[in-house]
């Protein structure tokens, strides 16, 4: 899966800002991959094409008649470091369970096609996803003899899919983990920007506005071309910056609030991957920079961030044009840098979900820099005219119609959120609803919970893991 620091100096980062779930780190092998031969359209039963699609199983905790564990992949190769690491470890030992992870299909290694062309395309849906899911399901419990009960968890985009996968297969899945799942499709996902604004705030008063009078800075500084030469030099740019090139423009914009985005989003996870280095730099690292009037300007304090972040990268410029970003997305062998996952990923946000990080909030949390018309028309630039604003409203509310949103009505279903994770304003945070729970944590992060346990966890995330863990043991018996 995608590690944060790929999310950095990406100029369409908030496309993959969905979800990608770090992988924890373990020294424990890893069992090796296995191939099941899976169906490429589940809804045409005259086509009979198959594909093999990759996924892998722990047996050391399971006995027979116990339980399995099925973690959803997503938006980017799974790893099977979550086979003996994080939360559900815990669980599948305490209930004699098998842990299984499938990986999404069009993700990672599992290609259903020759090539990501648009019309090779066709097939990738959370629709047909889930699908894969019953399918593996069912050809599991045949070949291995399996007659427990299944959980389906995932983070994210996969913590959606498991909270749809019980509302749609629940003959299949006798219950879900959805953690920092976002349910609600929607085309203009301001909300986003002001849960950000609002952990920078509650972090350290006066951070938050320090960063937007950064910003109005940087678009005063857009409006000439002496201001362009000193943007160029002061984020150090790639290329030369052209006020003239209104795209470009928004990338710059979406880089530098970018290097805010992702440390929020992920902001003290326990994630701890190779390169664990950077696992101290959090929100308070960021607003102890921009608050520390010694560092200079708000400018001058913008530029370190910025800095920060192409060293957390490794990367010596920042390439704010468009042009790349396209060229990038464009591309369909499997071999090129968008089949990690962006140019997928970004199909789904143009025909399915939206979910456009845009500036345009009631509340301006950092002024009108980014609008949502620009990821729209990006998906006719990238996938070509048919995928219009009209394709991708359509898309949108047929997804909302088809799972429900916000207004979902499934049983045995666990939402989990933390309250400084952006993706909780798309998702249920609270319900009355019979036979459904809700856990907020309140200063968590995206999918904290998922991760291994530490002492230093505050005390709600310590009772969400155990709360969690109650659930299972009564949906599992």
């Amino acid at each position: 899966m995608f590690f944060l620091l790929f999310l950095f100096h990406f100029s369409h980062a908030k496309l993959f800002r969905q979800g990608l779930l770090p992988p924890p780190m373990t020294n424990v092998p890893v069992p090796q991959e296995s191939w099941f031969n899976q169906t490429l359209d589940h809804f045409k039963p005259g086509d009979t094409r198959t594909w093999n699609q990759r996924y892998w199983i722990n047996w050391e905790h399971f006995r027979p008649g116990g339980p399995v564990l099925l973690m959803i992949g997503g938006e980017g190769e799974a790893n099977p470091v979550w086979l003996n690491a994080g939360s559900w470890l815990d669980y599948a030992k305490k209930n004699d369970a098998a842990m299984m992870l499938l990986e999404h299909r069009y993700y990672g290694k599992s290609h259903p096609t020759p090539d990501l062309s648009v019309k090779n395309l066709n097939w990738l849906s959370s629709k047909q996803a889930l699908a894969d899911l019953s399918r593996f399901v069912v050809e599991m419990q045949a070949a291995h003899n399996l007659t427990g009960k299944w959980i389906a968890l995932g983070g994210s985009y996969p913590g959606s899919l498991a909270a749809w996968s019980r509302l749609k297969y629940p003959h299949l899945i006798a219950g879900a983990v959805s953690t920092s799942g976002p349910l609600r499709a929607k085309t203009n996902f301001y909300e986003y920007l002001e849960v950000v604004q609002n952990a920078l705030e509650t972090t350290k008063q006066g951070c938050s506005e320090v960063v937007k009078d950064a910003l109005k800075r940087v678009k005063y500084l857009t409006a000439h071309r002496v201001g362009w030469s000193l943007l160029t030099k002061k984020f150090n740019l790639c290329t030369p910056f052209d006020g003239t090139v209104l795209t470009d423009v928004i990338n710059l914009f979406e880089s530098l609030i970018g290097n805010f985005e992702g440390i929020v989003q992920y902001n003290k996870d326990n994630r701890e991957f190779e390169g664990a280095k950077w696992m101290n730099i959090t929100v308070e690292t960021l607003c102890n920079i921009m608050t520390n009037p010694t560092e200079g300007t708000s400018l001058e304090r913008l530029k370190i961030v910025n800095d920060l972040s192409l060293l957390m990268a490794e990367e010596k410029c920042l390439d704010h044009t468009y042009k790349t970003q396209l060229e990038e997305l464009q591309g369909t062998l499997w071999n090129q840098t968008a089949a990690v996952g962006g140019r997928q990923w970004t199909y789904q946000t143009c025909t399915e979900f939206g979910w456009y990080q845009s500036s345009e909030s009631p509340l301006n949390p950092f002024g009108d820099i980014i609008p949502a018309r620009f990821f729209e028309y990006m998906c006719s630039d990238i996938f070509g005219p048919r995928f219009d604003i009209s394709l991708l409203e359509r898309g949108v509310e047929d997804t909302n119609t088809y799972y429900g949103g916000l207004d979902i009505e499934v049983t045995n279903v666990v939402f989990v959120h933390g309250s400084i994770d952006p993706w909780h304003a798309m998702g249920i945070t609270k319900t009355n609803k019979s036979g459904m729970e809700a856990i907020f944590i309140e200063g968590t992060a995206h999918c904290a919970n998922m991760y291994p346990g530490s002492k230093d966890d505050p005390e709600q995330l310590k009772n969400a893991r155990r709360r969690i863990g109650q659930l299972i043991s009564q949906w599992v018996k």
